[in-house]
């Protein structure tokens, strides 16, 4: 897992990892969910890996697109 970088410290993520169809996302209190291509489509995760590597934004775009999850551990 890569650390989330929160560049206005104002995120619930903590880390991210990625794959070639997939994003895992870990919030602050250890919830971790997995968004794949299939569960949230293709530009969806696309968009959270580029927002994930920036640092900035992934937070907001997961509360307003309420993006479908493949699973939640």
């Amino acid at each position: 897992m890569k650390a989330y970088t929160d560049q206005n410290n104002d995120s619930n993520i903590q880390s991210y990892d990625t794959g070639e169809s997939w994003i895992t996302v870990t919030f602050r209190g250890r919830s971790c969910y997995t968004y794949t291509y299939r569960s949230a489509g293709l530009s969806t995760v696309e968009e959270m890996k580029r927002l994930a590597s920036c640092g900035d934004g992934l937070n907001a775009y997961i509360n307003k697109h309420k993006p479908k999850y493949h699973s939640k551990s």
